[in-house]
């Protein structure tokens, strides 16, 4: 018998956690194992509750929601004194899903199913030191427009999924300059970019498949780099990428690597899996294997 810490927002993403969790609960009594339920109260107290609770006894750490949830249990988790951690379970119920994409899993029935078994897989983290705060993402770490595109889906919540595309658009349209230093490696590149994206997951967003090679546990992060180019030809690119056929244009430059940095003319917050925060200049290298999660 396992036991499990099975963390609910009912406030969170599409508020359906406490009808997936009428679902799911049966699929863990069934197998014999014990849940510890516990609902999230504020924003950031799944990452509270990842570094402080008590883990003796205790098999994984599970929760029900989106890359935001499992975002703020990856920071708490790292940021644990003794640096002991517990294999983490998601069940897919947020709005944006890019890690339960990859693992092809956005059922939520069949993600608990997958929990019980207990089988693991390693995945890689990247620390983030953004102008010395230091931060872990799973996903993506972004700069420019995958973090203007957030800001403004943010205010078109209305539109559901559809958000992100609408948000895409109008961001291509206000064709911003962005002068930065990228530094990959030690090899420095001064240039005007539309954006510079890490990526741990082949997707982000709502189901873009921004990195088509990327691995979880490969110890790289995959560079998505794109120079600036015209409204036009960044309208063109933009569907590319929900197949990853971006990768083949002339503007794209795509490296998988260890580490890196951006080091911005002006700073700016940073998209780090879909959440809005940091600031450049940031430098972000890749810790292999650091999480193991229940799949």
């Amino acid at each position: 018998m396992a036991k499990f810490y099975l963390l609910v927002n009912p406030h969170g993403g599409l508020k359906k956690a406490l009808g997936i969790l009428e679902k799911v609960k049966p699929i863990f009594e069934g197998n014999g194992d014990s849940l510890t339920i516990i609902e999230t109260e504020y924003a950031g107290h799944a990452r509270d509750l990842a570094n402080t609770v008590d883990f003796n006894g205790y098999d994984g750490f599970c929760a029900i929601g989106g890359d935001g949830t499992m975002h703020e249990i990856i920071n708490g988790m790292m940021k644990r004194s003794h640096h002991r951690r517990l294999p983490i379970g998601l069940i897919t119920g947020g709005t944006g899903n890019s890690f339960m994409h990859d693992l092809n899993c956005l059922d939520p029935v069949v993600a608990a199913k997958r929990i019980i078994t207990g089988r693991l897989r390693p995945i890689d983290i990247a620390e983030v030191d953004a102008n010395g705060e230091i931060l872990y993402a799973f996903n993506i770490v972004g700069w420019g427009m995958p973090t203007d595109i957030n800001i403004i889906a943010e205010k078109l919540r209305w539109f559901g999924g559809q958000r992100y595309n609408i948000a895409s658009i109008i961001e291509v349209l206000r064709y911003r300059q962005r002068l930065a230093k990228l530094v990959i490696e030690g090899n420095t590149v001064i240039g005007d970019y539309g954006f510079i994206l890490g990526c741990n997951t082949i997707h982000t967003g709502r189901g873009m498949k921004m990195a088509p090679l990327a691995q979880t546990d490969d110890g790289l992060i995959d560079l998505i780099i794109v120079r600036k180019a015209g409204r036009m030809k960044l309208l063109r690119l933009f569907p590319k990428v929900f197949k990853g056929g971006h990768v083949g244009d002339l503007v794209v430059e795509y490296r998988q690597v260890k580490e890196f940095s951006i080091i911005p003319q002006e700073d700016h917050v940073l998209n780090i899996d879909g959440e809005l925060i940091g600031s450049t200049p940031i430098h972000v290298h890749m810790l292999p294997k650091a999480i193991d999660v229940l799949v």
